[in-house]
Parts: C-alpha cells; sequence; structure tokens
C-alpha cells in the first residue's frame, strides 16, 4: 500500500489539508498527517482546528511513497521557513518518490530547487515567471511532470486528490472514490 506523508503547519489551508487526507484514504493510501510544531493540535488558515497523527520530527527520516503539501497561509510561510520539510523534499526527489504540493506550496518545492526544468501550476501569483526562469509555470488545475504533482488551490483539490489517487493505486480505485463522492 501506497504511503503518504502530509505536514500540516499553522495556517494550513484547512479545505485542501482535509480533502486530500481524506479522499486518499478513501483510498485505502496510508496517510500520515505530521504537525510541524510541538503540540498535535493547530488552527488552519481560517481558524477551523485540525489533529495531526504524529509530530514531524516522529516521522522524519521515515520512508514515504509521497510528500504532499497543503498551501494556505501563513501555513506555506512555516512550510518554508522549516528546514525539516527542505530536506524532506531533496531526500525524497533524490529517490525518485514523488513530491506534491497545492495552492501556494509549489513555492516551497521551488525554494529547494526541485522545480527547475519542471511544468508546475499553484495560486495565482505565487510563482511568477519573471523570478522564476527555469520553472514552466501554467494554469492547468493539475499539473504532474515525472515525479512532481502540483496544483492550483482549494477549488482543485478534490481534482487533485484524485489524480494522485490513481497515480498511487490505479484507475479503477479513482473511479470507485470518485463515484461515492457523487460529483456530477
Amino acid at each position: 500500500m501506497a504511503s503518504v506523508l502530509i505536514p500540516l503547519a499553522e495556517g494550513c489551508e484547512e479545505l485542501e489539508a482535509v480533502t486530500l487526507i481524506d479522499l486518499l484514504r478513501r483510498a485505502g493510501i496510508t496517510v500520515t498527517t505530521a504537525s510541524l510544531s510541538e503540540t498535535l493540535q493547530l488552527r488552519a488558515s481560517r481558524q477551523v482546528g485540525l489533529v495531526a497523527d504524529t509530530l514531524l520530527d516522529t516521522v522524519v527520516n521515515d520512508e514515504f511513497d509521497m510528500l504532499l503539501l497543503p498551501g494556505g497561509q501563513p501555513g506555506t510561510s512555516h512550510l518554508n521557513a522549516d528546514s525539516r520539510i527542505h530536506a524532506l523534499i531533496r531526500r525524497l526527489n533524490k529517490a525518485d518518490k514523488f513530491i506534491a504540493a497545492i495552492c501556494a506550496a509549489p513555492l516551497v518545492l521551488a525554494e529547494s530547487g526541485v522545480l527547475n526544468g519542471k511544468r508546475v501550476t499553484c495560486y495565482p501569483g505565487t510563482l511568477d515567471a519573471e523570478t522564476w526562469t527555469e520553472i514552466h509555470i501554467c494554469d492547468d488545475a493539475v499539473v504532474i511532470d515525472n515525479n512532481v504533482l502540483t496544483s492550483r488551490g482549494p477549488g482543485t483539490a478534490m481534482d487533485f486528490a484524485l489524480a494522485i489517487i490513481e497515480l498511487l493505486t490505479d484507475k479503477a480505485t479513482r473511479d470507485q472514490v470518485e463515484t461515492g463522492l457523487v460529483r456530477p
């Protein structure tokens, strides 16, 4: 079974975090949520309380098939300021594991140096072509470029989760989860 680490930072976008956690778990994917702080409890960007499964320090050296970063502010800034997150990104990227980010969180991937030469998407204005000349920025809802997956924001979280499910399992599992969501 595939395993995904989702770090949760104070001020993360709750719609993205919860959608990704929920849908991946519906698909039978092992999802571990890890708090960046010293407590399992945190507040998301709109003051929704979240409780992580564990602390990041507990799992930072564990093996995962994917690292998945929810966006939001100031959550993305907290992720970007955390050296453990950058070390995880580089380690998993070097091992050809999947690295995924949504909304503003692709900025963290860019700061880690793993987006050069990649095609990516993000929340409008997060990455600009003038500053990030080595990154191919587009406005697609979901972009997969080899081991890097990116998405635009809260409105694309469900599509992003379904794309991840298909990538980590198969189309039949994706279709089963999507059918249960009763999407139009």
